[in-house]
């Protein structure tokens, strides 16, 4: 059976989520319109949360977590460097 295992982000506020997001697609070498894609949404959403106009919903949320699982040690660092601060 398989288990889906979240990471906890914790990000405190809207500037946090907005450069994480950036962080994670840009990683990825993705454009906003195939970060969004992946995800379901739109890009101006995915432009809208990395502008700080809007935050994700908690679906999309669990999403860009599972993004960041994905992505192994570098998902893992960019959650290490949020926590401190960088």
């Amino acid at each position: 059976m398989y288990q889906m295992v979240y990471i906890y982000m914790p990000l405190t506020n809207q500037q946090n989520m907005g450069d994480l997001i950036r962080q994670i697609r840009q990683r990825l070498e993705l454009t906003q319109e195939q970060f969004a894609h992946q995800l379901g949404v739109t890009y101006l959403t995915v432009n809208r949360w990395e502008n700080q106009h809007t935050k994700p919903s908690a679906m999309a949320i669990k999403l860009i977590e599972l993004k960041l699982k994905e992505m192994g040690e570098q998902g893992k660092d960019l959650l290490d460097n949020l926590k401190l601060g960088y």
